[in-house]
């Protein structure tokens, strides 16, 4: 069934981790683990050009060596690698990404002129893109936690979006011991 541009980042039967690694700490281990952990269907894929395996699973060094079907792109690298990495989600028609990614405008005006090659990436390739330098995106209902914080929430009918992966970490925090769920939590980045 082909998705939406948006269904692709809120429902998506497919993920890539860009940054993916072993490395304990990184963004990208803990995307990575954060996806399997919160109980996803469908396939994740390890991708980074440093490592054969990632957590013992086959890691790819990009798109072009998977060779399968990707809905969402999840982008933990450093920030330069970022618009290339969207233009390699266009090509093999990712139109979903959440960039993680920090060292954006939050770093003045080399960060700025980084932020708008991202947005001319996203553009010319079609991708809609959440972030950059967000938390990312939890879908409790389909056991999707693409984040690099805390563990995916019990499904509910109350939306949580906000700018900030900080408050949203807090309300996730405070949500579980009042047994409050939520139908998706978004960090704008």
């Amino acid at each position: 069934m082909r998705l939406s541009d948006v269904d692709q980042l809120f429902v998506p039967d497919a993920v890539a981790v860009f940054g993916a690694s072993d490395r304990e700490g990184s963004v990208g281990a803990m995307v990575y683990r954060n996806v399997l952990a919160g109980g996803f269907k469908g396939p994740c894929y390890p991708i980074n050009p440093k490592y054969e395996t990632v957590d013992g699973q086959p890691c790819w060094k990009d798109l072009a060596a998977l060779n399968k079907h990707v809905d969402l792109a999840l982008i933990a690298t450093p920030a330069e690698a970022v618009p290339g990495i969207l233009d390699q989600c266009g090509e093999f028609g990712v139109r979903a990404a959440v960039v993680h990614s920090a060292g954006f405008s939050e770093q003045g005006d080399r960060g700025s002129a980084l932020q708008e090659r991202l947005v001319e990436a996203a553009r010319r390739n079609r991708i809609r893109v959440l972030g950059p330098n967000c938390l990312g995106v939890m879908r409790p209902s389909h056991g999707l936690n693409a984040t690099f914080g805390n563990e995916l929430p019990r499904a509910g009918n109350v939306a949580l979006v906000s700018q900030s992966g900080a408050v949203c970490a807090a309300m996730l925090d405070r949500s579980g011991p009042r047994r409050l769920g939520f139908s998706a939590v978004v960090s704008l980045g």
